[in-house]
């Protein structure tokens, strides 16, 4: 079954608190609960705002909450910064009128020189649809699916070769998708970003539970491990860097210096 691509305020608020258990709150959990997680009268006690009122909300009656509201309810679902964030632009989107304009794109390959500056560095960078318009040398050797051309998201779910290539594949596409959550313009996304999303939901089961789930966590930093055919177990870093006006991402990896990883990073850029 298709889940919805755009997220709603009502949504997440009931995502949300099918996941936290009556303990996590200090409440007891009782012997006849029909649903996962909290009741909406259990959240409603937890905000101290009405029944009622929280039963519009997630119902999208009431679509005005106030800033005190939304904060309380962050709360009520122990929310982090990223996911009050996101939940500050689901409850408060821009009105159509005064969205934000579609910029023009720049040249998506004027950062090809920058990247190639970089031939012992991996890095590649996305357009708004998610598809890679720039990468460097080292990068297509580290994945093949870090090419210009392909989209680094429908290939984590959808090509076998990532499940190789990851072996904590369950924790890289978990952290993939709350991330691409924090990150979504809840009023100007990519169409062709929505698609992938759409295409996803219905062609892995994956990516349909975890976007169900509807965590947000923004991950500018992080580490993983690879398993490389060629070179064996990698551990890295990453850094995400974003361009706002041409709507793209910057991704690039790294070793720590004088590690394993590092030589072994050093003997692919050699091949």
């Amino acid at each position: 079954m298709a889940h919805e691509t755009a997220d709603t305020l009502g949504a997440f608020l009931r995502a949300r608190r099918e996941q936290i258990s009556p303990r996590q709150v200090g409440l007891p959990d009782g012997v006849r609960r029909r649903v996962p997680g909290l009741r909406r009268e259990e959240v409603a006690q937890l905000a101290g705002i009405s029944p009622e009122y929280y039963l519009r909300l997630e119902q999208g009656r009431n679509l005005n909450p106030s800033d005190q509201i939304l904060t309380a309810l962050a709360g009520a679902l122990q929310l982090d910064e990223d996911a009050l964030a996101y939940l500050h632009r689901l409850a408060h989107p821009a009105p159509p009128g005064r969205r934000p304009r579609r910029r023009a794109r720049t040249n998506q390959g004027d950062l090809q020189p920058l990247l190639d500056s970089w031939p012992d560095t991996p890095a590649y960078a996305q357009g708004p649809g998610g598809r890679v318009v720039a990468a460097n040398r080292l990068a297509g050797l580290l994945c093949p699916f870090f090419t210009v051309g392909h989209n680094p998201l429908r290939a984590a779910f959808l090509e076998p070769e990532m499940r190789s290539l990851y072996p904590q594949w369950d924790d890289m596409t978990a952290k993939t998708v709350s991330g691409l959550r924090a990150m979504l313009d809840v009023d100007d996304a990519d169409p062709g970003l929505l698609e992938t999303i759409g295409e996803l939901t219905v062609a892995s089961e994956r990516f349909g539970l975890l976007w169900t789930r509807r965590e947000v966590r923004r991950r500018d930093t992080g580490h993983t491990r690879l398993n490389h055919p060629l070179v064996g177990q990698l551990d890295l870093h990453y850094e995400k860097m974003v361009r706002p006006q041409a709507r793209q991402l910057i991704v690039v990896y790294y070793a720590d210096q004088g590690s394993t990883s590092a030589e072994r990073l050093a003997l692919l850029s050699s091949l």
